[in-house]
């Protein structure tokens, strides 16, 4: 069995871990980066638009794989299905959820509503002609249910490995302090943090400590960071960085629309902190509330 694994840059280092426990069971996997060797409009690398076919045919060719397995919804996956070779879909996000908001909200100009049509056109044509999809939550799952009904779906729970997350010597942060680690990356799941605005009032003594970025983070920090006792401190390299983070922090809290089985959930409650988040989405199966952590209604 030889599976071609076509990862995003922003996931591969768990990619890189499932490749290598794979191989290790025996089954051949080879892991690229996706657009190394597909891509096309319309990406943010305008010279990839005219990216010839050589790449990812010499790849299929050499390897010879059984079955492609890709986590977002690319021109790696148009390829595999032209190549008639079994597709495998890793569904992280809720994809049309996050479409919807993006044409309402950073989508608005031609260009970019051009742009989101073809993106989701790709979308479409890979889910509709992939051999199953994988969403990553049962919560997931019944939403790829009722918008892709004749394609088979089997939850894909990504598990991470607990011994890396053990407590090192922080980063110097002012105590007490609450830590946030997310992205900001569409408006229906980050607009729940402008829900901290009442407790960063309410609770003047007590430092948030924001970890992430993405397209909307100057939308965020422009509601935010007028708060002496809010900071935001950019992206962590991961795992190291990350990791000192949590060893610092006091609690973790994660302030999110909607979430469906974010990683930095389960590294919190691997490093014993206390947690709190919002129930929405595939967050309550990451988690026992009263016993692992604490979930609290969104708005509040």
């Amino acid at each position: 069995m030889r599976l071609l694994i076509g990862g995003s840059s922003s996931f591969f280092f768990h990619l890189k871990e499932f490749s290598d426990t794979l191989n290790s069971l025996g089954v051949e996997s080879k892991l690229v980066f996706d657009a190394d060797y597909s891509d096309g409009f319309p990406s943010r690398k305008i010279r990839n638009w005219f990216q010839t076919k050589k790449k990812i045919t010499k790849l299929i060719d050499e390897f010879k794989p059984d079955a492609i397995f890709i986590d977002r919804q690319r021109h790696f996956g148009i390829d595999a299905l032209k190549a008639n070779i079994p597709l495998f879909v890793l569904l992280r996000g809720h994809y049309w959820s996050e479409i919807d908001w993006n044409k309402k909200t950073m989508y608005k100009s031609l260009p970019k509503r051009i742009a989101l049509w073809q993106w989701d056109k790709l979308g479409r044509e890979i889910f509709n002609g992939a051999t199953a999809i994988l969403p990553i939550c049962k919560y997931l799952e019944k939403i790829t249910n009722k918008f892709v009904p004749d394609k088979p779906t089997n939850v894909f729970f990504e598990g991470i490995d607990a011994s890396k997350w053990y407590n090192v010597q922080g980063m110097r942060l002012k105590h007490p302090c609450v830590g946030l680690l997310q992205h900001s990356n569409w408006w229906g799941k980050t607009s729940e943090m402008l829900v901290l605005k009442k407790v960063l009032e309410r609770m003047p003594d007590v430092n948030f400590y924001w970890v992430g970025d993405g397209p909307l983070r100057e939308r965020v920090l422009s509601e935010l960071d007028k708060y002496d006792n809010f900071h935001w401190l950019g992206k962590l390299q991961y795992p190291d960085k990350v990791r000192e983070y949590l060893s610092e922090i006091d609690a973790y809290a994660l302030v999110t629309g909607m979430d469906l089985a974010p990683l930095s959930l389960k590294e919190a409650q691997l490093m014993k902190k206390p947690v709190v988040a919002t129930n929405v989405g595939g967050v309550p199966e990451m988690m026992i509330d009263g016993k692992t952590g604490f979930l609290v209604q969104q708005g509040n």
